[in-house]
């Protein structure tokens, strides 16, 4: 049975660069650098964010922009300075999606690697809660 998420990996070609994103923009704590040694498939360093593992690894960008995203929970209260932190660091942030109100608020931005973040306020409770009051008003 999976007991729940181990870790991400994120294959970068700056390694400084994403670095900056996970520190500056969410948080992160850097825990280990592989400096010039390879233990894996190339040089690597390790982050926590919370008891998040978060893995970088050098190598090739993706090629193309699509919206397979990973999202991070932030506090409402919290929006405004994030997206303060994502501009400060000339990152592609994206004009938020369509959304059925009350299911919280996203940031939605871009790295170098097209690698696509998400800071989300909401939860999947209010989600769902949002979704089946919107879909109680279409019957």
């Amino acid at each position: 049975m999976v007991e729940g998420l181990s870790h991400m990996t994120f294959v970068v070609r700056n390694l400084d660069r994403m670095s900056r994103i996970l520190t500056e923009v969410l948080g992160a704590e850097q825990v280990y650098s592989s400096g010039g040694d390879t233990f894996s498939l190339s040089r690597e360093k390790f982050f926590l964010i919370g008891d998040l593992w978060i893995a970088i690894m050098e190598g090739e960008a993706l090629p193309a922009r699509s919206y397979n995203h990973v999202a991070f929970k932030i506090d409402d209260s919290d929006f405004d300075a994030y997206a303060e932190r994502i501009g400060r660091l000339g990152l592609d942030l994206r004009p938020p999606r369509p959304r059925v109100e009350g299911e919280g608020r996203s940031l939605y931005f871009y790295d170098e690697d097209n690698h696509l973040f998400e800071l989300h306020t909401g939860t999947l409770a209010q989600r769902l809660a949002r979704y089946a009051l919107k879909r109680e008003a279409a019957e």
